[in-house]
């Protein structure tokens, strides 16, 4: 049996497994959100280590087992987010800096684009971990050789060793702009461009294998596979040939198409990035599901994210109404740091439902841009993900997409990656439904349209 642990941006799962990939066990906890300034998002690093151990529970209870039953622990987590911890008692020595924050838009305006790019496959955007680290490490001013950096990963590998083992995996490590692709390992170069000291980094270790020695729940558990979520999801997904892709549909939505063995940046827009076996293109779009959670605490217009579909539903169109959801600027393939959030084509008559129809369309859209800006076309897309249950939205997608969408059975898919990495072993995806296109290019020619246009009031550099 494996514990497959999903520690996300919005909460952790974890899953109990066999050796066949059959989920046993279930648990879930719920990760506080905070913002104390516009565009500052943050998370306590304790109350993430105590979801994993609750939730971790509660999967081994589900199971009917004890930890001592358990053979391995694999590890999924949400990137780019920092975690910043004093070596001697560990303790955070601040809020983590979640993925989502943008307060150092204006820093990484000032960042060597090319060497970067060139580096990393990245570009010089908030959403990687090196401005958080450097604005954490400015803020504090504090001694750098008696502190810890890590993603999440490593706080958790922290946290389940006793403060013994400090390492990342090789695609978190490739989020963070302070590591090269080829091979993957940290560059003195970049190091020197945010003032980083070797001696605060973890060691890379690759996404699978004998990586530590666990003491978890009362037993000794090895930790024998490790990925970012994005990067588990398509090992989850059976992606493991130049070509296959998968989309993940959570906080926001993710789009990884495997590469091979090919670490260069090929497509303008998309990210180029490790996978657990190889390399991977990727489009990141930085809100999605987190639109929905708006319509519901922000807004107040939703009860649950489930009702997002009958809404659709109810309206036999947006009446004119767009949503682009840039709620944390906007990512692939437009990297806009500046862009804000924008409803427009409200009139009297717009409803609830319009707003929810406009904010699934959002979604889909942001997806077919990304895919859009592929160098080669897809034949097929895999999703996963919670916001998948929605066949409206997943409908919607295979018709702009004008390929078909697969969505998998179980969507736990992340948690499943990480397990099958712990398992050494390549998933095995079930296809629950298969969504193919319903509408021709010329049906979906407006909508794409409209929303190009809606999507260049939002932002500062979509070319008109």
């Amino acid at each position: 049996m494996i514990l497959a642990v999903d520690q996300g941006t919005t909460g952790t799962t974890c899953l109990v497994v066999d050796g066949e990939l059959r989920v046993l066990g279930r648990g879930y906890r719920e990760l506080t959100q905070s913002f104390p300034q516009p565009g500052w998002v943050e998370h306590d690093p304790e109350e993430i280590w105590r979801s994993v151990v609750d939730a971790a529970g509660d999967a081994v209870r589900d199971a009917g087992a004890v930890a001592s039953d358990l053979d391995a622990i694999g590890i999924a987590n949400q990137r780019e987010t920092v975690v910043l911890w004093e070596r001697r008692t560990g303790r955070p020595v601040a809020p983590a800096i979640v993925w989502q924050d943008r307060r150092t838009a204006d820093r990484c305006r000032e960042l060597p684009f090319e060497l970067i790019r060139e580096r990393t496959g990245l570009v010089p955007d908030p959403y990687f971990s090196a401005t958080k680290l450097e604005w954490l490490l400015g803020a504090h001013e504090l001694d750098q050789r008696s502190l810890a950096f890590g993603t999440v990963d490593a706080w958790l590998l922290w946290k389940l060793t006793g403060g013994t083992v400090h390492a990342t995996d090789r695609t978190n490590a490739s989020r963070t702009l302070l590591a090269r692709l080829d091979p993957v390992d940290w560059d003195d170069d970049l190091l020197a461009v945010f003032g980083i000291d070797r001696a605060l980094l973890p060691t890379i270790v690759p996404s699978t294998g004998e990586l530590a020695e666990a003491t978890f729940l009362g037993a000794s558990l090895p930790v024998r596979g490790i990925a970012g979520d994005q990067q588990a999801a398509l090992y989850g997904q059976g992606c493991h040939r130049p070509g296959e892709a998968k989309a993940t549909y959570g906080t926001g939505s993710f789009v990884l198409v495997h590469a091979g063995d090919d670490p260069r940046p090929r497509a303008e827009g998309l990210l180029t990035t490790a996978a657990a076996d190889g390399y991977a293109l990727e489009g990141a779009v930085l809100t999605s599901g987190a639109a929905i959670q708006w319509l519901r605490d922000g807004l107040g217009i939703i009860e649950s994210a489930a009702e997002t579909e009958a809404l659709a539903r109810s309206v036999d169109s947006t009446e004119g109404v767009v949503f682009v959801p840039a709620l944390a600027g906007l990512g692939s393939p437009w990297w806009d740091a500046d862009a804000r959030g924008l409803v427009s084509g409200i009139t009297r008559g717009t409803t609830r439902a319009h707003l929810a129809r406009a904010a699934l369309e959002g979604i889909a859209h942001q997806v077919a841009d990304v895919v859009d800006a592929l160098p080669e076309p897809l034949t097929l897309l895999r999703a996963d993900g919670g916001a998948t249950a929605n066949s409206f939205l997943m409908q919607l997608q295979a018709d702009l997409l004008q390929v078909p969408v697969e969505v998998a059975a179980e969507q736990e898919t992340t948690a499943l990656g990480a397990a099958a990495l712990a398992a050494g072993t390549p998933a095995r995806v079930t296809v629950a439904t298969r969504y193919q296109q319903q509408a021709s290019p010329a049906d979906v020619a407006p909508a794409r349209e409209q929303w190009a246009a809606a999507l260049r009031r939002a932002s500062s550099t979509v070319p008109a």
